[in-house]
């Protein structure tokens, strides 16, 4: 299956709790972290949650 690479952009501080286990969940703990996972609806989605907190990179 496809993989997508996830980085995070911005601080968790100061957003709600799920939002905070969202980006746990997907594996991120710092900015500038890159992660690469499966390109799944479960994780398409867990992505447009947090939006505003990570970028997808091609």
């Amino acid at each position: 299956m496809a993989t997508i690479k996830i980085k995070q952009i911005k601080s968790k501080i100061g957003y709600p709790v799920d939002q905070k286990r969202t980006l746990q969940a997907l594996g991120l703990r710092k900015i500038s972290q890159v992660v690469e996972v499966e390109d799944t609806p479960v994780i398409r989605g867990m992505v447009r949650k947090v939006h505003h907190l990570v970028t997808v990179i091609d």
